[in-house]
């Protein structure tokens, strides 16, 4: 295992856990409020929100994201809640582009507010957009949701389009009986739009209390559905040598998309990802119950070099393996119910960034 130096002691190496995977890769959630509630991430009314004084300041932000880039993070992603909820995000973005060493800065966002934010995010040196849609029927979207934004997230993506956005993906959570039926429908939406489309089977993780085996689309579906249509879909090769969350195939018209099969094909072998939430709070997996608390380090004065060790530390013990644990568990459910999800934010997905 490779050690790694603080930012003082020279140039740093990246660092490895338990397992042999790489720290490179880091999500940030910059709020955990959403105008939306997806039933499969935020199916209630009422949610217990962080509190406000809690909230990392963009110069937190930045500053911990300068020390996660000295242990090997290069991609970092912004994420919620709906990110475009937090007041002035284009400065954050213009803060983060300064550090050199990231390769990737990126969004996923819900669509809803993005077409009055497009172009800022994109002069403020934005690199690519994900964008959430599971359906492309009005009346489904209200439903799935509880709110009537359809139009709006469309909108939103003509809006990244218009901005010279590039690598623009569309995530679609398929969950059966709701949206399985629309997965030609969706592909063809991004063809005519030069958008890969991600088809991301359902999680048992935060907040999806309604959860159940019986509601998940399975890879081996997608794929058998898909190639029923198309006459036959071909793997494409893997530049990330199976650190990226998604497969990616082609069809034979040349149009290509991605399956996110976290459900029943765990990627947790390669996985080198990291989570920030708005207040601080570090996990090392999505399934993880519980962080590391970095906010109380950045406010009680810590140095950048102690910050690093701390970070660095941790993530050489690290051994989560959350997505396969789940897979072998005998009764799966639900991960958490409400009422421990009341008892602790955190635990939502919503908080820490999905």
């Amino acid at each position: 295992m490779h050690a790694y130096m603080t930012p003082s002691a020279g140039t740093p190496l990246p660092v490895q856990d338990a397992h042999g995977r790489w720290l490179n890769s880091l999500r940030i959630s910059v709020t955990d409020r959403c105008n939306l509630r997806c039933r499969y991430c935020m199916p209630e009314e009422d949610y217990v929100w962080l509190p406000r004084g809690s909230i990392l300041h963009f110069e937190e932000i930045a500053r911990l994201v300068q020390v996660f880039t000295t242990l090997g993070v290069t991609k970092v992603r912004l994420t919620g809640g709906e990110p475009l909820l937090r007041h002035d995000l284009p400065t954050l973005v213009t803060q983060l582009k300064a550090n050199h060493r990231i390769r990737d800065l990126a969004i996923t966002t819900n669509g809803v507010m993005l077409a009055r934010h497009a172009a800022a995010l994109k002069a403020a040196g934005l690199d690519r957009v994900t964008v959430s849609l599971d359906t492309l029927q009005p009346d489904r979207f209200k439903r799935f949701s509880g709110r009537a934004r359809f139009t709006d997230v469309i909108e939103g993506i003509e809006a990244v389009r218009a901005a010279g956005f590039r690598r623009t993906k569309v995530n679609a959570v398929i969950v059966r009986g709701f949206n399985e039926d629309e997965l030609v429908d969706l592909l063809e939406f991004g063809r005519e739009r030069r958008l890969e489309v991600r088809f991301i089977e359902y999680m048992d993780v935060g907040g999806a209390t309604q959860w159940s085996p019986a509601d998940v689309v399975p890879r081996a579906e997608i794929l058998e559905r898909l190639d029923a249509h198309y006459g036959g879909t071909t793997p494409l090769p893997d530049p990330s040598d199976g650190r990226a969350p998604a497969e990616r195939f082609a069809l034979p018209n040349a149009t290509t998309f991605g399956i996110i099969a976290s459900t029943t094909r765990p990627f947790c072998g390669m996985c080198g990802r990291a989570r920030l939430t708005a207040d601080g709070m570090w996990f090392m997996c999505l399934y993880a119950d519980r962080g590391v608390d970095l906010r109380d380090l950045l406010r009680s004065g810590a140095s950048d070099d102690e910050i690093a060790a701390k970070l660095g530390a941790a993530w050489q013990k690290r051994t989560d393996r959350g997505a396969e644990d789940r897979l072998t568990s005998a009764d799966r459910g639900p991960l958490y119910q409400l009422d421990r999800l009341r008892q602790d934010p955190h635990r939502e997905m919503h908080t820490r960034g999905g």
